[in-house]
């Protein structure tokens, strides 16, 4: 069964050491792997959690790309969400293709440049369980330029803006919302926290059970911690990065929180 459209609904990594990426994430999540076995899927490996997709990886694909994990929303529709992306100012980084029968998928850049990336399912509908342990739980955008991106992304896929004070940004944090349900955040990248040279970003957030004893095992497995475990209003989160470089959060959910 396919997820929603619109919604944040799948993570992958493109990563330069797909075995070295698997032993991190099977033993910091508990995930397991299985390898894709058609040759063209080129060792795309699928994670679950109790028997459940929860997010994949592959090997690098562009030369010079970096290791990194995408963000995809789910869509009914590839094609149209292109024609969106381009009449809002983005940029199609790869256009609309098919993966074998798992889906199609296009790869797009943002109106301040934050790639990210759609997923029309197949026979492979994208994560089949979130917000449990290991599971992926949020989407957040990292911006420069959020009154744009409320107008890109509300045109894309129709999500409206609702906007707080930033916990770690002095800037305002906004909740995209998609028929009244909370679908994605996005930070503002204001203060000493965000270095002039960083670029725009999406980041994903995976659910864990002990986010210190988490991101202590990202450290001892050769990652590394880029914003220690800290409270926000969801819970307990950390940002952290994997031993090739790939950057993601983590998240012990605040079960009473709502957004």
């Amino acid at each position: 069964m396919a997820n929603p459209s619109g919604k944040p609904s799948w993570a992958d990594l493109q990563t330069t050491d797909l075995g070295a990426a698997t032993k991190f994430y099977t033993q910091l999540f508990g995930w397991t792997a299985e390898v894709q076995p058609e040759p063209e899927a080129l060792g795309y490996t699928l994670f679950r959690v109790g028997g459940k997709q929860v997010a994949g990886a592959g090997p690098i694909q562009a030369e010079g790309t970096p290791p990194m994990w995408t963000t995809y929303v789910a869509t009914d529709d590839a094609n149209a969400v292109t024609a969106k992306v381009e009449a809002a100012g983005g940029k199609v980084l790869s256009p609309p293709f098919d993966v074998l029968d798992f889906g199609r998928m296009a790869v797009f850049m943002d109106q301040a440049g934050a790639v990210f990336a759609v997923w029309q399912a197949g026979t492979h509908p994208g994560g089949e369980v979130f917000d449990v342990p290991g599971a992926f739980s949020w989407a957040e955008l990292t911006t420069r330029d959020p009154q744009g991106s409320k107008e890109f992304y509300g045109h894309v896929f129709g999500w409206t803006g609702e906007d707080r004070p930033g916990v770690l940004s002095e800037g305002m944090y906004t909740t995209f919302s998609l028929n009244g349900q909370p679908a994605a955040g996005m930070i503002e990248m204001a203060g000493p926290m965000f270095p002039p040279d960083e670029p725009p970003h999406w980041v994903n957030y995976f659910n864990v059970v002990d986010c210190d004893a988490s991101a202590a095992k990202v450290e001892q497995m050769g990652g590394k911690v880029v914003v220690p475990p800290t409270d926000i209003p969801p819970g307990r989160f950390a940002v952290v990065g994997d031993p090739q470089g790939a950057m993601f959060c983590i998240i012990k959910a605040d079960p009473n929180f709502t957004p």
